[in-house]
């Protein structure tokens, strides 16, 4: 049976692996959606239709308008058990303290949010001070703000600022006011709640609400009405779960990798025994399972001790993702049974997956090697696992091919971690080939200043193939993932930013601050070109999907021409857009000028616009062009984005401003960081489980050639030369596995560019993350030394004469 030296390093591996990957799983098995607060009294929950997008589109439903609502009003709260039927509405209102927007969690959505006050039923509010507000100019704020009743209190709207009286105070952020102005404000509905008389039965009242809405909305009760979280916090929870997909997908895979070079290498310390084995009768199908019963005990019992490391971790990450961004401030942990079942399973399926290859090598492993005194391997590799091997690295080529043709950038992306880790998985499989080529390159660097130490490392890699691959391959791995995936994400960003800043003709750009927007008294302050952006929703039935979201941009045509580099008309003129019924849509339309093109607006009225102008696809930052007024009409909360301008001005209220480079740079900020912290966990992960097989394998080196090192001290070498050479040992197997994972993920890296060449229509700059590569390859040396310098110096401490263990062991 395996020794306890031997096993711990693949229970370690193994242990490691299953923690993460009980971790991330329970994390995922917790990331439903919350019903938000103030819904959460309404046991029923009327929704507007859902729009045609895909589920990570993040976009709101299409809402009913005003007359629809209130016939929907009328008729739900006619069912029997319901005491009343309450429109959501939900507009943009920030309260201004000492004039400017208070300091708020910007991931917050509700923190810049006002509603009716016949909402607060839907949610339980209760008025710590005051009384509800009755009439326009009245509003009920957050006590937390510091106001008190009776106070003045300034809210910044989508017109700009507005002066209002406090009434009364609760325990909850945004703002309430009166029914009639949140209806002029909000005409436009998503949501009604159902109050139900005390025992009326919820599914009952939901059944009875679907013959009323019938194909013109949905039902929601119990967890079902999470459906309702707003769209910045399900968006968030989205990047949440891929970022727990990616970390659990990238710990098995990586375990694998790691645990199969402790196997491969284990097996080549055990040749001798295993021999032995043979030679008294034990047939290739014994040793095999012999192998197979070694790694299940040690998986299942680090699946076990994983298992429970990971429930351990699972809260402390929790908070940590809420504290970086990667789920919303509503995540709570949960334990669910099936990720306690998965992490139970994953333990031993890791470990005879990493095995499988090991397994088969000890079958083949002849009686006469019990008689062989050398280490010399006799067949670095076999036909299989060339063929193998090749077949791998031809899947990642056709891969990086499919990479750099794409059409989208997220497909890239995948083609590209595809290519990656077909091109990883057939460079470990090819590595015992591969290290002889390797070593004979650096003959040279290495016989001129190494002397007989350089000699000595030079032999024993090109001896012992099997084990310096085995070594060299989590070095690999670690290497090729993380240049590929900080150099992907580097690269992706500053050609998007780069492409942003040249399709724009303006010196300066105003932009938010504190604020998701800026109102219109701010836009008239700057005298620039402003965007006003805005959801409608496409209804035409020879469409598909019904009801598809577009961003409609509500624009001046004159300014935005000048502004706008990228602008090319292929069919009318951007002159004709005026008035209150036209439009400018992109060739992907597939319509042509005096058109008719119909829409919904925020206010779910049906609107028939003309097409005045085509535009190519790349012209436009959303989907079509309406006249401003237009937005404004239908979208009274509707806020702009972005205004430009010539010369630099002092800001408004609510705005900051900044040159185009720092708002190209700016745009996608803050996803861009959540990319960039998930890319660095991706990078610490597969960078530790690097380091920690690189000290597993160079640790049992080390113990199987107690011998061999005594030899070379009575051979006439000093501690320190001997210390040298278990160093350089060490030094070039990273090395090797730094050259070798460096080319798999610039070949990857190339693809991504040409890729990004292609979709951005211009050169894009290949970022090459030194820092990164600096990092992990030191961090595997650093290792790597400590684990060959610390057992060498043990074996080291007695004199050669005095050493109890034979020469030949």
């Amino acid at each position: 049976m395996l020794s306890i030296r031997r096993s711990a390093s693949a229970f370690v591996a193994v242990a490691i692996g299953v923690a993460l990957v009980a971790a991330a799983t329970l994390l995922l098995a917790s990331g439903r959606p919350q019903v938000p607060d103030r819904l959460a009294r309404a046991a029923v929950v009327v929704q507007s239709p859902e729009a045609g997008a895909s589920a990570d589109s993040f976009l709101p439903t299409r809402p009913w308008s005003a007359t629809a609502t209130v016939g929907l009003v009328d008729r739900l709260a006619a069912l029997p058990g319901v005491t009343a039927a309450v429109p959501d509405r939900t507009f943009y209102a920030q309260p201004l303290i000492d004039g400017r927007p208070p300091a708020a969690d910007p991931r917050r959505e509700d923190s810049h949010q006002g509603h009716g006050w016949s909402s607060a039923q839907l949610g339980g509010l209760r008025l710590t001070a005051g009384e509800p507000p009755r009439r326009p100019g009245e509003v009920v704020v957050d006590r937390a703000l510091g106001l008190r009743t009776g106070a003045p209190v300034t809210l910044l709207t989508a017109a700009g600022p507005e002066s209002y009286t406090v009434t009364g105070l609760v325990d909850a952020p945004g703002v309430q006011v009166a029914d009639e102005v949140a209806a002029a404000l909000a005409p436009g509905v998503r949501a009604i709640g159902l109050v139900l008389a005390p025992g009326a039965d919820p599914e009952r009242v939901a059944t009875a609400a679907r013959g009323v809405v019938g194909p013109d909305g949905r039902v929601l009760t119990g967890d079902a009405r999470g459906a309702l979280e707003p769209r910045d916090d399900a968006r968030t929870r989205w990047i949440g779960m891929q970022l727990l997909t990616g970390t659990a997908a990238l710990a098995g895979f990586v375990t694998v990798f790691v645990v199969a070079s402790t196997f491969a290498f284990t097996i080549a310390q055990r040749r001798r025994e295993l021999g032995l084995l043979r030679a008294v009768g034990a047939t290739g199908r014994q040793v095999r399972r012999l192998v197979y019963a070694e790694a299940l005990v040690a998986g299942v019992a680090a699946g076990v001790v994983g298992l429970l490391v990971g429930a351990v971790l699972a809260p402390l990450l929790g908070r940590l993702l809420v504290d970086v961004g990667f789920e919303p401030a509503t995540f709570r942990v949960r334990y669910a049974p099936w990720p306690i079942a998965l992490s139970l399973v994953a333990g031993p399926v890791i470990a005879l997956l990493a095995v499988w290859s090991a397994s088969r090598r000890a079958a083949r492993v002849r009686p006469l090697e019990a008689l062989r005194e050398a280490a010399v391997e006799q067949r670095p590799i076999g036909r299989l696992r060339v063929g193998a091997g090749a077949l791998l690295v031809a899947a990642g080529v056709a891969l990086s091919v499919g990479t750099a043709t794409a059409d989208e950038a997220r497909v890239g992306a995948q083609y590209a971690l595809y290519a990656v880790m077909a091109l990883v998985a057939g460079a470990t499989v090819l590595s015992p080939a591969v290290v002889g080529p390797v070593v004979r390159l650096l003959r040279a660097p290495i016989r001129r200043r190494g002397g007989a130490i350089g000699m000595l490392v030079r032999g024993g890699a090109l001896t012992a193939t099997r084990r310096t691959a085995s070594t060299a391959a989590p070095v690999l791995l670690t290497v090729a993932f993380a240049v590929l995936v900080s150099g992907m994400v580097q690269t992706t960003t500053a050609a998007y930013a780069a492409g942003r800043a040249d399709n724009v003709n303006a010196g300066w750009i105003v932009v938010p601050d504190r604020s998701p927007g800026l109102s219109d008294q701010a836009v008239v302050a700057t005298g620039g070109t402003a965007l006003l952006p805005t959801t409608v929703f496409r209804t035409d039935p020879a469409t598909l999907p019904a009801d598809r979201p577009l961003t409609a941009l509500g624009v001046d045509p004159v300014g935005f021409a000048a502004a706008n580099r990228a602008l090319t008309v292929v069919a009318g003129s951007l002159d004709d857009l005026r008035g209150d019924d036209t439009v400018v849509v992109t060739a992907a339309a597939n319509l042509r000028p005096s058109e008719p093109y119909a829409v919904v607006f925020a206010d779910g009225e049906l609107v028939s616009l003309r097409v005045v102008a085509v535009v190519t696809d790349d012209s436009l930052p959303g989907d079509l062009l309406v006249p401003r007024a237009v937005v404004r009409t239908h979208d009274p909360s509707a806020l702009t984005s972005t205004v430009y301008v010539r010369d630099r001005i002092d800001p408004p209220l609510g705005a900051r401003i900044v040159d185009v480079a720092t708002w190209a740079a700016e745009a996608d900020a803050a996803e861009d960081r959540l990319v960039w912290l998930f890319t660095l966990l991706l990078i610490g992960v597969s960078a530790g489980y690097g380091a920690i097989a690189v000290a597993n394998t160079l640790l049992l080196a080390a113990a199987g050639r107690a011998a061999d090192l005594r030899l070379i001290r009575m051979a006439g070498a000093t501690r320190r030369q001997v210390i040298w050479l278990v160093t350089a040992e060490s030094a070039l197997v990273v090395l090797i596995g730094a050259l070798l994972g460096g080319v798999v993920a610039f070949v990857g890296l190339l693809s991504i560019r040409a890729g990004l060449a292609e979709q951005v229509g211009a050169p894009v700059d290949l970022v090459v993350p030194w820092s990164v590569i600096v990092g992990v390859v030191g961090l595997c040396l650093l290792l790597a030394a400590l684990a060959s310098v610390l057992p060498t110096w043990r074996v080291l401490r007695y004199r050669p004469a005095r050493s109890p263990v034979g020469l030949v062991g």
